[in-house]
């Protein structure tokens, strides 16, 4: 193949690492070394990949845990254009500033779907494999050359305004990337039966809505910890789903699973956790309250986390 996935990995390495010079650099910074620490470290991550020995890499996520953990991934200053600029640029630049935006899913859709089978000398032209991610990191290169383009800015610029945003959201960057891999962690740890000896020594399962109450809310409980549905559904799964709902009230394995997902949905919209569905909409809108999208959100996912607990207990045999 002509352009791999591990090459958009080289260049957000190297977008971070030039995140952390410039914290370095930046002495307004008041924690300006352990936020270059923080960033330089997940740099490593993405540069070396899979050359890193396992321990090393978990070694290195603790080390950004910590740094995160007391404080250390602060905010600095920018070199922002003022308000009355950024109106000015604005109303010049018009609905042109949608432009940038929409190429990313464009270019996304048709790499995926139109060059998937392109080849070029006999090398597939994208990496047929990551399709779509190899897809999205071309279009989001050329996001950033059109908008310097558009803006007549400098890729300077752009750095400065993705070190800028990467700051908003701070160590929630890195949550998706840590939470990808615990619903697997935790399988083989062997939590999903630790979970079903949990619930069947302590709670009365004879009974087929507390079985379902169990598995919805317990969904929605693992996600709210672990901030990813995909995590918590192999815990959930193999410690009620299959062994009590299917496997007891032979329930249909296609509608649990839906409606169980459903219910981690529920546990997505009431935890920070989440990272890139609550807190980076915060950062981006510059909400002075983080959790504010949380708040807003819990209203409506109690009440459909009820709704799914009826609709599974109701359908579970269909």
């Amino acid at each position: 193949m002509i352009l791999k996935v591990e090459y958009f990995y080289y260049v957000l390495g190297a977008m971070l690492l030039m995140v952390a010079w410039m914290a370095l650099r930046d002495r307004h910074n008041p924690r300006r070394y352990n936020s270059a620490l923080f960033w330089a470290l997940y740099a490593v991550v993405y540069l070396a990949g899979e050359q890193l020995p396992p321990v090393t890499a978990g070694l290195m996520m603790v080390a950004m845990a910590l740094i995160a953990g007391f404080g250390g991934v602060t905010l600095g200053r920018y070199g922002e254009r003022t308000a009355e600029q950024r109106r000015d640029s604005a109303q010049r630049l018009g609905h042109k500033l949608l432009i940038p935006a929409l190429l990313i899913p464009l270019t996304t859709v048709i790499g995926s779907t139109l060059f998937k089978d392109v080849k070029w000398d006999g090398l597939f032209l994208l990496d047929p494999k990551n399709i779509t991610l190899v897809s999205l990191g071309c279009g989001s290169l050329f996001a950033v050359a059109t908008a310097c383009w558009l803006t007549r800015s400098t890729p300077l610029q752009a750095m400065r305004e993705s070190r800028r945003l990467i700051d908003h959201l701070g160590w929630a960057v890195v949550l998706p990337h840590m939470l990808a891999v615990l619903g697997l962690l935790f399988t083989d740890a062997g939590m999903g039966k630790a979970v079903a000896h949990v619930v069947t020594s302590y709670i009365n399962m004879d009974v087929r809505l507390v079985a379902v109450a169990v598995y919805c809310i317990g969904m929605a409980l693992f996600t709210i910890i672990m901030g990813n549905g995909f995590a918590a559904f192999p815990v959930m799964a193999g410690g009620v789903g299959i062994p009590v709902l299917v496997g007891v009230y032979h329930a249909n394995p296609a509608v649990m699973a839906a409606i169980g997902m459903f219910s981690a949905y529920c546990g997505t919209l009431m935890t920070p956790m989440a990272a890139n569905f609550n807190i980076v909409p915060a950062a981006l809108l510059e909400l002075p309250d983080k959790n504010a999208v949380v708040k807003m959100q819990v209203p409506t996912a109690l009440p459909l986390l009820l709704v799914n607990v009826a609709l599974l207990y109701f359908l579970m045999n269909l």
